[in-house]
């Protein structure tokens, strides 16, 4: 199975947010016990290269990304520690030409339809929309989806438990993604339990009928 493959599969991309590299295998542990076997581990701290590796070596059945990637050097950092797709919160055309020379799945922000076509002349397929509840939600992506076509999308921000499956449930939505599944602060406070918990429901919630 491909990256892709795996990511859509997924339904939700966790945006893992953690700020100490003991909690980041526990939390990984947790999130497969919820369902879900992706996690966009983010470049918002440290010691986010180290918890790539110690992921990747520990949870092989996980696929790990790295997100808030912001220029080609993280990007190759994040692919020697081990991440296997790379997140971008907006579009950088030199983190994009260099996971597609490396063939690394690469998913980067667009929000307009410069940039999306940016990354379309670049033969990409799914991109990231973020932050989605600022930018227009499911009526943003359905309007930018005519001129595209074939374009999905992984909205990221503003999407929960809630309305997770009028997401899911939208053609051009490729997956969700989003930190509600595992909150920062309870990475912090090591409530492994409740971030499996929270998966479930998200899970649970798309599924449902």
């Amino acid at each position: 199975m491909t990256v892709i493959e795996r990511l859509k599969e997924s339904i939700v991309v966790p945006v893992v947010v953690i700020e100490n590299e003991k909690d980041a295998i526990p939390t990984a542990k947790a999130l497969l016990a919820g369902g879900i076997n992706t996690m966009e581990i983010t470049f918002r701290t440290a010691c986010a290269p180290e918890c790539i590796k110690a992921v990747t070596e520990a949870c092989p059945e996980m696929l790990v990304g790295a997100g808030t990637v912001l220029n080609v050097e993280q990007a190759k950092l994040a692919v020697k520690m081990g991440a296997k797709f790379i997140v971008s919160p907006g579009f950088d055309a030199d983190v994009v030409d260099w996971c597609i020379a490396n063939d690394i799945t690469v998913t980067p922000g667009c929000v307009t339809p410069t940039e999306i076509m940016a990354a379309v002349n670049r033969g990409l397929k799914i991109i990231k929309f973020f932050p989605a509840n600022v930018y227009g939600g499911l009526s943003a992506m359905k309007n930018l989806s005519a001129p595209f076509v074939g374009i999905q999308f992984l909205p990221t921000g503003g999407v929960n438990t809630e309305n997770i499956k009028e997401y899911v449930d939208s053609p051009f939505v490729f997956a969700v993604g989003g930190s509600w599944v595992c909150p920062k602060a309870d990475i912090s406070a090591g409530n492994f339990e409740k971030i499996t918990d929270l998966c479930k429901n998200a899970i649970k919630a798309a599924k449902e009928a």
